[in-house]
């Protein structure tokens, strides 16, 4: 069990990229066409992989004021059924791409409010995805939708539930009145407790709560009681992400006083209290900003070495291809990387001349592909063989790795990591800041401006 140690994150804790992917998205160019996403397509139908499928609905009816999400903000609901139809369109013509032999094992709806859409609309979208992909009837995939507390009822999440989805991720935040004012996202407790016992009614399999420390007028001890009552909620999974203050990329963040947030010391505290609830109240620390129950099936996997890591956070898909739809979507379909344009009206039109949705990504080469395997090993499983991974790829590890192995002798002195002729791990304690310890690895980042990513902690 790691020890919530403030001078050791705050040593560790500076700018680093989410791992999300590697190469990081930073490195995305234009570069990537059409062709790079048909001939990984054929690769992936060839090797028979499992699909996941990632459905961005950018559409939000309010705006929140911490958001640096690719949304769209408006009262007028025809948008939604304009961006349905076009979505629809692009999935069917990417499905025609795809062998139908292979099962959807992962869903997830993202956004914006994915519940922005009514039920009318809700239903004929499952039911458009069933037509053109194989997806599973027997309630064993990760089905998942991102759910506005507000945007719910009980008869809406049993539409839900009937239409497959069995996982549902809450929007949260922060339970303090003060903060969701100060964020333009009131939802009291009984709202947020009312959702959740309603989703339990229903069979829902995992309940995903989102909170972000470092908001306006948040403080370590109102944090502590949102943690504390959500905690007593026990929802599987809980992820607790660092508010960046960027109004200057973020012009909605511009809402938000510099005087009203908390100092990067008081961040620390908070990031450091919440832990430590959480670790006591029974959750394991995935590791970066996840926590989940000991039985949950993320923590299962972890201890078993079987869980992975894509655009959609820790997952048990890994073996899975990513396709994502609609815009700024991205897909990870083997060594490609593809990203749908990010403005609507881009989007929208590309769609409509039947052109290419795709505005960047990346393909990897093969010092990539090792790296990425290395990294995600390491985030995942905290450890990675030497000599099996030597073999794997067929290289001397000490060698191909020595500047990388060299930065580890200063954390192994910290007590972060240990190192030995056969294995790398890393510690209980190193798991608190292992995006900080994987960087050694990532080729890119070494040379990078670290202003282009958030901090860690």
């Amino acid at each position: 069990m790691a020890t919530w140690d403030k001078t050791l994150i705050s040593r560790h804790g500076g700018p680093g990229p989410r791992y999300t992917s590697y190469p990081p998205a930073p490195q995305f160019h234009e570069e990537v066409s059409e062709s790079d996403y048909a001939e990984a397509i054929d690769a992936g139908n060839a090797a028979r992989r499992p699909l996941s499928l990632y459905m961005h609905i950018p559409f939000c009816s309010t705006v929140c004021y911490y958001c640096a999400c690719n949304r769209v903000v408006t009262a007028n609901r025809g948008r939604a059924a304009e961006y349905l139809k076009r979505l629809k369109q692009e999935i069917g013509l990417r499905a025609e791409q795809v062998d139908r032999q292979r099962p959807v094992t992962q869903i997830h709806w993202g956004g914006g409010t994915p519940t922005f859409l009514n039920d009318a609309q809700i239903t004929e979208l499952v039911y458009y995805m069933a037509r053109h992909f194989t997806l599973r009837e027997d309630d064993r995939g990760d089905y998942a939708i991102e759910i506005d507390p507000r945007t719910v009822d009980q008869a809406r999440l049993g539409l839900l539930r009937g239409l497959g989805f069995n996982r549902i991720s809450l929007g949260v935040q922060d339970l303090d009145l003060r903060v969701q004012q100060a964020v333009n996202r009131v939802q009291p407790y009984e709202m947020i407790r009312q959702t959740m016992g309603w989703a339990r009614d229903f069979g829902f399999k995992s309940i995903n709560t989102d909170l972000i420390y470092g908001l306006p007028w948040q403080s370590e001890s109102s944090l502590a009681r949102t943690i504390e009552q959500i905690a007593d909620l026990r929802p599987e999974r809980i992820s607790l992400y660092n508010y960046a203050h960027l109004p200057a990329r973020f012009k909605i963040q511009r809402q938000i006083p510099d005087m009203a947030l908390p100092s990067p010391e008081e961040k620390l505290s908070m990031f450091v209290r919440a832990g430590r609830i959480l670790q006591d109240a029974g959750y394991t620390f995935i590791g970066m900003d996840h926590f989940a129950l000991e039985s949950d099936e993320i923590a299962v996997a972890q201890r078993n070495g079987l869980l992975h890591r894509n655009f959609q956070g820790y997952t048990l898909h890994g073996d899975a291809d990513l396709l994502g739809f609609g815009v700024s979507a991205i897909s990870q379909i083997g060594n490609l990387y593809a990203q749908n344009m990010k403005s609507l009206s881009h989007w929208s039109d590309a769609i409509d001349q039947h052109q290419s949705t795709i505005e960047q990504g990346y393909l990897l080469d093969r010092d990539d592909q090792m790296r990425r395997d290395l990294i995600m090993r390491l985030l995942c499983d905290l450890y990675v063989d030497m000599n099996l991974f030597s073999e794997q790829w067929q290289i001397n590890f000490p060698d191909y790795f020595v500047d990388a192995l060299a930065s580890w002798v200063e954390f192994e002195d910290q007590g972060l990591v240990r190192v030995d002729k056969q294995r790398l791990v890393i510690t209980e304690q190193g798991r608190l800041v292992s995006r900080a310890l994987v960087m050694p690895f990532d080729r890119y980042t070494q040379n990078e401006a670290q202003n282009r990513f958030s901090r860690i902690i």
